[in-house]
């Protein structure tokens, strides 16, 4: 019987708790030299995008349900305004490409939903995950290097908090 116990805590454990020792990355931090494939099965590679000018890499736990919708939505609703200060969008989650595919479709979003299922890019940014899924959360670059995070990103604003800061710049 404790042997069972024992079992069951340890898998409760890892199916619930989010990967605590993840460090968010801290201002003035380059961008993980990381690569993914897109929607469409291309490979996007993050430090590459980013290289120049501002870049956004949002993160989401899961495609095309309610707060990731509004989430993607604020950002495509404002994309104009967001490009207009040259401002280059990343979403990223667990998701695999064809969900990937069917969200961005179905929502028209004007950037790239990287299919993170292996959680390369989650972990290289130190985002947490609870059951797989990743924490909503928001870093935005310059020229590479992070100057604005959002480790408690808001759905329905994630678009407004993004361009209050790039209005004191």
């Amino acid at each position: 019987m404790k042997r069972i116990t024992q079992i069951l805590t340890a898998v409760s454990t890892s199916l619930f708790a989010t990967n605590a020792l993840a460090e968010p990355l801290a201002v003035g931090s380059p961008i993980p030299v990381v690569e993914q494939k897109n929607q469409d099965g291309q490979v996007v590679k993050l430090a590459e995008a980013a290289a120049t000018g501002f870049t956004l890499v949002y993160f989401y736990p899961k495609a095309d349900t309610p707060g990731c919708t509004k989430q993607a939505c604020s950002l495509r609703d404002s994309y104009a305004a967001l490009t207009d200060k040259g401002v280059k969008i990343f979403g990223v989650s667990a998701d695999k490409v064809p969900a990937q595919k069917a969200f961005k479709d179905k929502y028209k979003l004007p950037f790239d939903l990287l299919a993170d299922a292996d959680a390369k890019v989650i972990d290289a940014f130190g985002v947490p995950k609870t059951l797989g899924f990743a924490k909503r959360q928001a870093f935005l670059f310059k020229d590479g290097k992070l100057v604005w995070s959002d480790t408690s990103a808001s759905t329905e604003q994630q678009a407004q908090d993004v361009l209050k800061f790039l209005a004191t710049q």
